[in-house]
């Protein structure tokens, strides 16, 4: 494994042929790092779900870097899907849509459905384009720790969860920490009216000022899989109480305005909802990195990034919310 310090556009050429090789590249987007693979082999798929210890029937996201390359993956794109499409992308939006021949059970955890993102980071983009411009079609890339974990916002946060997993061939491009902080909204784009399956930083209050329609709301869907639905997931190693009582040794994280409770340690003192999300993965991260057994969590209020920051918290805490 080679870490690329803000790669060069060299680098980032050299990158994507790792890529077309068959080898693993982990990149930044701005909400998370994704462990890339080539999204149409089977063999470079399997080695990234390998080293995520990411269960084979859980789909991955393909990203593209352009809509004018979306129907190499998808079919019967519905008109508000497109809007989508032209008003978020790229951005931290991800679509579920039917899928093309070219979309294989491997990624698509066996359904007929295909989730397909356009990133905004530089660094993505510009690989995705080198990746699409030697002849590869897209890259799946789940976010790059190991399944169930905390999501990696940094390079740094790479290595630590799955360098030990790559080879000597793969690549991870460092171009900082993820500006977002928390993995992208998920739309399902294959009924009448668009359904969020998971919150993110585009709302349903953006999604609704698109596409006209009254967006639903269908977390842990039944009828569609798709990446963080599951009940437990982003989870660190400490226990996560949400809205307890912080006790000597125990983390704490609250937004700037609640006091740290006598003997509690501080890992997080967000401003606002943006700062919040930014920082919570490498908050609980660092508790994580000192050995705390309990991380006691004030979730934010409100709408928007607030929900998505909510969704994270409940899953890291397993379901067990204090209240």
């Amino acid at each position: 494994m080679q870490i690329l310090n803000h790669p060069t556009q060299v680098e980032i050429k050299k990158s994507a042929k790792a890529l077309k090789d068959g080898n693993l590249v982990a990149f930044p987007t701005e909400t998370v790092y994704g462990l890339g693979a080539d999204a149409s082999s089977k063999k470079a798929v399997s080695r990234m779900y390998a080293a995520k210890a990411r269960p084979t029937g859980h789909p991955v996201i393909v990203h593209i870097s352009s809509v004018d390359k979306l129907d190499k993956w998808a079919i019967n794109v519905p008109d508000y899907a497109m809007k989508l499409a032209a008003n978020y992308w790229p951005g931290p939006i991800t679509l579920i849509l039917n899928r093309s021949d070219i979309a294989q059970d491997f990624i698509t955890g066996s359904q007929d459905k295909v989730g397909i993102r356009i990133p905004a980071h530089p660094i993505a983009l510009e690989l995705l384009y080198e990746f699409e411009r030697i002849g590869g079609l897209g890259i799946a890339a789940p976010s790059a720790n190991r399944f169930g974990s905390v999501s990696a916002t940094t390079a740094k946060a790479v290595v630590a969860e799955v360098g030990k997993y790559l080879g000597g061939l793969d690549l991870v491009l460092d171009g900082g920490q993820c500006l977002v902080g928390v993995e992208s909204t998920i739309v399902d784009c294959t009924q009448p009216i668009p359904i969020v399956l998971r919150p993110g930083a585009i709302t349903s209050e953006m999604i609704n000022s698109v596409t006209a329609s009254k967006v639903d709301i269908q977390k842990n869907s039944a009828s569609t899989k798709a990446s963080g639905l599951l009940r437990s997931h982003y989870s660190p190693k400490a226990r996560v109480v949400l809205n307890g009582k912080a006790e000597s040794q125990d983390g704490f994280i609250a937004m700037s305005s609640f006091p740290t409770p006598l003997g509690a340690i501080r890992l997080a003192s967000p401003t606002n909802i943006s700062e919040y999300a930014q920082e919570l993965y490498e908050a609980l991260r660092f508790g994580d990195s000192i050995n705390l057994k309990r991380i006691i969590v004030f979730p934010p209020e409100g709408d928007g990034l607030a929900e998505a920051v909510r969704d994270r918290l409940g899953k890291a805490a397993q379901g067990q919310i204090k209240n």
